[in-house]
């Protein structure tokens, strides 16, 4: 194909793959951001010093949360933004792919960064 058609062209199925990260990276994003936000309930009944310990792993592992949150939305975003052409299928699919790992690499970095008695 030559630039001119390449530029014209579409891909039928430019939306399959956004579509299927949607379906699994918001839900996903959903019970991430859920656990994080009940995440303190696990350090209720704590002593002082296990509290003062918890308190200060949490205050940086939720921000952490929520930016690995609002990364993963922008990927999907960008993924759905793509240009329907036949030459940006492997970007849209990478980014579409990269979206999910991301909320499961986030919420397991989360759970890392944590100080869970």
């Amino acid at each position: 194909m030559t630039d001119a058609e390449l530029a014209t062209s579409r891909d039928p199925g430019g939306w399959v793959a956004p579509l299927m990260s949607t379906v699994v990276t918001l839900p996903f994003a959903f019970y991430a951001m859920v656990w994080g936000m009940f995440s303190p309930m696990a350090c209720d009944s704590c002593m002082e010093a296990e509290a003062d310990r918890f308190e200060a792993s949490f205050d940086i592992a939720f921000p952490v949360l929520v930016c690995g949150l609002v990364l993963a939305l922008i990927l999907l975003v960008v993924s759905w933004c793509l240009p329907r052409r036949p030459d940006r299928v492997a970007p849209r699919v990478l980014l579409a792919l990269l979206a999910p790992v991301t909320v499961g690499l986030d919420l397991l970095l989360f759970v890392g960064i944590l100080d869970t008695p």
